[in-house]
């Protein structure tokens, strides 16, 4: 028991110290006289001052170079990036991967001392450290799209308002930006202030487009792509684009109203063994411990319990994966 306790409090405070060293941020004060030197560097002319910029540039690419190491241990730290990205939030691929390594760390310890065998904690631990933080990134991906489709067909009404009142596209834009609220108003002002610094409107509409990745402002874009290469009308193009998006948006909300009890239903049956399943393990280990214990004699060194289980939880992914298909309909 000596040996659980020390164990414990180790892994306790490995996480604590994981947690500290990715949420503490650089000081502000040294960051402000990085800043001023930087600048008084730049503006001087002596020798000495323009040998200590390039150092300080030197050092800066350097570190770069070193989390660019520790990142490429990372599958696809681009895709993840972005990803982290799309949530709104100035989260970076270090504190993402300390809170996966903070959930592994208490999932195995709270496994092991429970009496759980190592290879199924290690195990069970990993999935939910790598499996946990995708599910939550994926969370707000999907809230923050939500808000944002919400009140996109009020940016392009606020749009058309200030084409017809004679404003050129680009002042619009900045005017969006300023009175819609919540993910949308941020995202016309990244566009704009992407267009303040020299890139065209295309491709800063198509940046955005790229990282929401949600067809409502692929129209957008698609729809100024074809005005600014046919002409016509953008005031009364953009109106009926609003009209379409509304109504597209009420569809996706009575589907919803229509397939919310069968969705509800399907979550409870499908998720209700599983629940039960892990509150027996959690609360009385040894009377489901001869699920974990295979049969040496049994079919590939499986016990009778264990085929059951996995042929039960085959037929239950078969049917959740029927009713998923039965309500995605495609908008």
């Amino acid at each position: 028991m000596d040996s659980q306790l020390i164990l414990l409090i180790v892994l306790a405070l490995s996480v604590v110290g994981l947690v500290a060293f990715a949420f503490a941020g650089p000081s502000a004060a040294k960051a402000q006289q990085r800043r001023m030197a930087l600048i008084r560097g730049r503006h001087s002319d002596s020798a000495d001052a323009m040998m200590e910029a390039r150092m300080r540039k030197a050092i800066s690419n350097r570190t770069t170079e070193d989390m660019k190491l520790l990142v490429s241990l990372i599958p696809n730290p681009e895709n993840l990036s972005k990803r982290i990205r799309r949530t709104g939030k100035k989260w970076t691929l270090g504190q993402y991967m300390t809170g996966c390594a903070g959930i592994f760390l208490v999932m195995a310890a709270v496994m092991v001392l429970r009496g759980y065998p190592p290879l199924m904690a290690l195990f069970v631990s990993l999935a939910a450290g790598l499996g946990l933080p995708h599910w939550y990134i994926g969370r707000l991906i999907g809230k923050r799209i939500d808000k944002f489709t919400k009140h996109f067909p009020d940016a392009l009404d606020l749009l058309v308002r200030g084409l017809r009142s004679g404003l050129p596209i680009s002042e619009t834009l900045g005017i969006v930006a300023s009175e819609i609220p919540g993910p949308t108003g941020e995202e016309f002002k990244l566009i704009s202030e992407r267009m303040k610094i020299g890139q065209t409107m295309e491709q800063a509409l198509q940046e955005t487009a790229d990282r929401l990745g949600t067809a409502e402002f692929q129209f957008f874009v698609i729809t100024l792509a074809i005005q600014r290469e046919t002409g016509g009308n953008l005031a009364e193009t953009l109106s009926n684009l609003s009209t379409v998006l509304r109504q597209r948006a009420q569809m996706k909300l009575k589907i919803r109203a229509m397939s919310s009890e069968s969705k509800a239903s399907a979550y409870i049956i499908g998720s209700l063994p599983f629940l039960v399943f892990a509150m027996i393990s959690y609360i009385n280990f040894q009377y489901m411990s001869p699920f974990f214990n295979g049969d040496p004699e049994g079919m590939m060194g499986l016990s009778l319990m264990q085929m059951i289980g996995i042929g039960g939880m085959g037929w239950m992914g078969i049917g959740v994966f029927i009713m998923a298909q039965m309500i995605n309909f495609e908008i």
